[in-house]
């Protein structure tokens, strides 16, 4: 099954959009983040991705009262990632009410730690891989780690990843599609080999992408951009996306 994850990106406490992960070139949207969690809860999503990006930028939270009003006055599961770097954040989102919580940089930077967290909290932790010129990027995709796209991809699932998300950091933000060969590929060699499930993430411009992406085996897409500028319309991708599961 296929969810749908609309994305609520977060800086300054605005729903902002970057462009190709650039925090230089960032679009604000209207309407607060909690406003928007409650919108896509009446709309009918079943799962909302949210990014502390000035907590990705630079290591810690400081969306912890927004994400609390989110769980507690709507029905979504939530996952939440951008500046997790330790375990107390881990600890605090899932007892908040967080369905998972996002390691990106850390997972690249602390094998140590990562290893630990997937083992002691299993389904609660999401590895979030970003693709940035072949390489997993960090600390807000500033950074390229040392690790090539499928190298982080086997290291992560070696070590009991159940869910990856992945970012296409050309794609992110840039309204031109996705590439659906390159997340076909990784559903059947990690889904396939490994049982790890696939949310992609980037590009996702049309009911087009939606109908190509829901077909291939993934866990989930994140839509983001395509929603803030009326592009789709999620109720109608939900139903979509709904219908090409039950055929």
């Amino acid at each position: 099954m296929t969810e749908l994850f609309p994305a609520i990106d977060i800086r300054n406490g605005m729903v902002v959009r970057l462009l190709h992960g650039d925090y230089d070139k960032m679009t604000v949207y209207g309407g607060t983040p909690v406003d928007t969690a409650f919108s896509f809860d009446d709309i009918g999503a079943k799962w909302i991705h949210v990014v502390d990006l000035d907590g990705a930028k630079d290591g810690g939270s400081t969306v912890k009262e927004i994400i609390k009003k989110m769980v507690l006055g709507t029905s979504l599961n939530i996952e939440v990632g951008g500046g997790i770097r330790n375990e107390i954040q881990i600890e605090d989102y899932l007892m908040m009410g967080v369905e998972r919580v996002i390691l990106g940089t850390i997972a690249m930077t602390d094998l140590d730690f990562t290893k630990k967290v997937l083992d002691k909290y299993g389904s609660g932790i999401a590895i979030g891989i970003d693709i940035k010129d072949g390489y997993a990027a960090v600390k807000g995709w500033k950074e390229l780690s040392p690790l090539k796209t499928h190298d982080a991809f086997r290291l992560m699932c070696d070590m009991g990843a159940e869910t990856i998300i992945c970012t296409d950091i050309s794609k992110d933000g840039a309204m031109k599609g996705i590439d659906s060969e390159f997340y076909s590929g990784l559903v059947e060699k990690y889904t396939g080999e490994y049982g790890c499930g696939i949310v992609a993430s980037g590009g996702v411009t049309s009911m087009d992408d939606i109908k190509a992406l829901s077909n291939i085996g993934l866990e989930g897409i994140i839509i983001g951009r395509a929603i803030y500028d009326g592009r789709i319309d999620l109720k109608e991708a939900l139903s979509v996306c709904a219908q090409e599961q039950v055929g």
